[in-house]
């Protein structure tokens, strides 16, 4: 496998955030495919292949905002985290919440970070810059648990 087989899954409601990670993304080079949900609901229905939606496939790792409405994003990981057949999916939290118990609740639930964005205009870079180099060196899993 390699590392631009990885699908990036963007989970953001906010348009403008939603452009901006994925220009960042792009500015940086990545070449991923980037695919974006715009709340949990229609994230578990990509990754399960419910409401029509064709079941993507392994490998990904998902980039979740925490406020979003109908299922927010600690909803979308306890829900990811309940399911065998998503629970060893990667995810990071990419938010502008600081709160401490979001924190907390998201790392309970085996997140693999949590990455609170800021204005900073190299933000994007950075963030790029470490999923490229988690990609390359992470074995992900490609394959359902059996």
């Amino acid at each position: 496998m390699s590392a631009s087989q990885v699908t990036i899954v963007l989970v953001e409601d906010d348009d403008i955030d939603a452009e901006t990670v994925i220009r960042g993304l792009a500015g940086a080079k990545i070449i991923n495919p980037v695919i974006r949900a715009r709340d949990g609901v229609e994230a578990l229905e990509l990754l399960l292949g419910t409401s029509s939606k064709k079941r993507l496939g392994q490998p990904y790792l998902l980039l979740v905002d925490v406020r979003m409405p109908r299922l927010d994003g600690l909803g979308l990981v306890r829900a990811i985290r309940g399911n065998p057949s998503l629970q060893r999916s990667i995810i990071f939290i990419l938010t502008t919440s600081d709160s401490e118990i979001d924190r907390l609740n998201a790392y309970n639930e085996h997140v693999a970070g949590y990455i609170v964005k800021s204005n900073s205009p190299d933000q994007f870079l950075r963030l790029a810059r470490m999923l490229e180099y988690y990609i390359m060196i992470v074995a992900l899993p490609v394959t359902e648990p059996v």
